[in-house]
């Protein structure tokens, strides 16, 4: 009887576990950047920011927007709007870390850039720190489709994009 009783105790408190574990549909992300060339030979500082919608725990579509300010030479301000979609990795009975990877695609525009499309696969690494904040890593490859040279993207003449930040699900 005793042994019913405690299933039973536990089975009622299953609800409250999970919506204790949920996590809105929503995502939020701020977070600094540093960009270089293929053969490390500049920097320059910016920020980014996006909105985001999970459609499961582990598909997410967001819309990103990033603004580089660099004094290197000219100074110059750059920005892109981007389309990013990610699917992530829950890992542990919390999900507090949770690796994703993923691609993204827009436009990139500005003083020392051809305004251009890019496409990016992507790959970085959330840690929750609670159930609604997390801290995270993220790379990219920017790849540019210029549209003067669209019959030969090369590869090799993309950039790198790195991005940390703090991001929340609500």
């Amino acid at each position: 009887m005793l042994r019913k009783g405690i299933v039973l105790a536990a089975l009622l408190m299953l609800p409250a576990l999970a919506n204790a574990q949920a996590r809105g549909p929503f995502e939020l992300t701020l977070s600094g950047n540093a960009t270089n060339g293929s053969r490390f030979n500049g920097v320059s500082a910016g920020v980014n920011g996006s909105i985001g919608y999970f459609f499961s725990d582990v598909l997410e579509v967001g819309l990103r927007q990033g603004l580089t300010y660099t004094d290197i030479g000219p100074k110059t301000l750059n920005g892109s709007t981007r389309v990013a979609l990610d699917l992530h990795f829950p890992l542990g009975d919390q999900a507090a870390i949770v690796p994703f990877i993923g691609a993204n695609g827009g436009f990139i525009y500005g003083d020392s850039v051809n305004d251009t499309w890019i496409v990016s696969p992507e790959a970085g690494l959330k840690w929750f720190v609670n159930n609604t904040t997390f801290i995270f890593a993220q790379v990219e490859y920017q790849i540019f489709l210029d549209k003067h040279h669209a019959s030969s993207v090369n590869f090799s003449d993309g950039v790198f994009q790195y991005g940390l930040g703090i991001g929340f699900r609500f």
